[in-house]
C-alpha cells in the first residue's frame, strides 16, 4: 500500500501559504477607531496582537492547508490483492412470450405472473454468484441480447428489472433464444460455462430447431438447464372486458418438456418443472450448488480515498474560528 495524489499540483498551494501569511501579517488591519494620539488609548487597548487574534488567524490557515491537501486528492492505493473469483460463465435466457402474463404463482402472498416471479428468483441468484459473469437475453418471436456478459451485477439486475412482457414480437422462439444464449459464450475462455432456459411453452417459430441450438452448445461445451415454467392443468390468465374490468380466463399449459429435457440431456444439464415459487426457488438453489468452482486469481487496484478525511476537519476548525470569532472573541466592528 503506497500513498499517491491525484491532483499533486494542488499541493504547491502549501508551499504558497506561509508566504501569503507572511504578507497579510505585515499589512496589517485598518483601525477600528481613529485617533488623534496613540496616548488616547494606550490605557484600554494592547497596540500588540492579542492571543485570541493568533488562536483563530491559526486555525484558518490550518483550515487551508487542509483543503489545499484534500484538492490534491490523496489516496492510499494497494495495486495487487489475492480474490477468490469463479471460473463460471453464466447466461440467462428468459421467455417474456404473452403467454407468461398467466397469474399461476404467489409472492409475498399475492397472485403474480410467471415473468414476476421469474425475475424475482432470478435475482436472488445474481445475489449469490458475486464473482460469475452473468449476461441475460430475452425471447418472445425473436430474440434479443437484455444485457451483455458482465461482472457488474448491479447493471446486470437493472436490465433485469426492465424486462417487459409485449415488449417483443409475439412467438416463441425457443431455438433462438438458446442460439443467442450461446453464441455469447462462444470464444470466452471460462472452466464452466452454462445457459439457464426458462420458457412456459413450446416452440412455434421454426427458424432456428431447439435441438440444433443444443447440438451447438453441446460442441462448445456449453451446458444447459432448462425451466418449464408454470402449473400444471390450467393456468389463470388475466383479460379486460369492453367495461374495462379484469377478470381471468383459464387457459391451457403446454410446455415442451420433451424438447426441453431433450436439450438439458444433450448438453449434459437438467431439466427442471417449476409449477409453485418454492420450486423455482429450489431449482436456482440446485443449479448454485452444482455449478461451484474457485480460482484464486490476482486483481487489481483498491483505492482508500482520504479527501473527506481533510476537507471534513478542515470544515469543522473554519466553523470553529468563525464562531470564536462571533462570539467569545468577538471584536469590535
Amino acid at each position: 500500500m503506497h500513498l499517491t495524489f491525484d491532483y499533486p499540483w494542488f499541493l504547491l498551494l502549501l508551499l504558497a501559504l506561509p508566504a501569503v501569511a507572511w504578507w497579510r501579517a505585515r499589512l496589517g488591519k485598518d483601525a477600528a477607531f481613529l485617533y488623534s494620539s496613540v496616548e488616547l488609548a494606550r490605557g484600554v487597548a494592547n497596540i500588540g496582537r492579542s492571543g485570541a487574534s493568533r488562536v483563530l488567524e491559526a486555525l484558518r490557515w490550518l483550515a487551508v492547508g487542509l483543503f489545499a491537501f484534500g484538492l490534491a486528492r490523496p489516496q492510499f492505493v494497494e495495486s495487487e490483492t489475492s480474490i477468490k473469483a469463479s471460473g463460471v460463465d453464466i447466461v440467462v435466457a428468459i421467455d417474456l412470450s404473452g403467454s407468461m402474463e398467466s397469474e399461476d404463482f404467489k409472492l409475498a402472498g399475492k397472485q403474480v405472473n410467471r415473468l414476476v416471479i421469474a425475475k424475482d428468483t432470478l435475482k436472488k441468484f445474481i445475489e449469490r454468484r458475486p464473482n460469475d459473469r452473468i449476461g441475460l437475453v430475452a425471447f418472445a418471436g425473436k430474440a434479443y441480447i437484455a444485457a451483455p456478459m458482465t461482472l457488474d451485477h448491479d447493471f446486470l439486475t437493472m436490465n433485469v428489472d426492465r424486462l417487459q412482457l409485449h415488449s417483443i414480437e409475439e412467438g416463441t422462439a425457443i431455438g433462438a433464444g438458446l442460439a443467442a444464449a450461446v453464441n455469447r459464450l462462444r470464444d470466452l475462455k471460462s472452466k464452466s460455462k452454462i445457459v439457464i432456459l426458462m420458457t412456459d411453452g413450446q416452440n412455434t417459430v421454426p427458424k432456428v430447431p431447439p435441438l440444433t441450438a443444443a447440438e451447438a452448445a453441446q460442441s462448445l461445451g456449453v451446458k444447459v438447464y432448462t425451466i418449464g415454467v408454470g402449473t400444471r392443468g390450467m393456468a389463470p390468465f388475466p383479460r379486460t372486458d369492453i367495461f374495462g374490468r379484469r377478470y381471468y380466463d383459464p387457459v391451457k399449459v403446454d410446455i415442451d418438456e420433451e424438447t426441453l429435457t431433450e436439450i438439458a440431456k444433450k448438453t449434459g444439464g437438467k431439466y427442471y418443472r417449476a409449477d409453485r415459487t418454492e420450486t423455482l426457488q429450489q431449482i436456482y438453489d440446485d443449479i448454485d450448488s452444482l455449478e461451484k468452482t474457485e480460482v484464486e486469481v490476482k486483481r487489481f487496484l483498491h483505492i482508500d480515498e482520504l479527501f473527506s478525511w481533510l476537507v471534513l476537519p478542515g470544515l469543522g476548525l473554519l466553523l470553529v474560528e468563525v464562531l470564536l470569532g462571533h462570539t467569545v472573541w468577538r471584536k469590535l466592528p
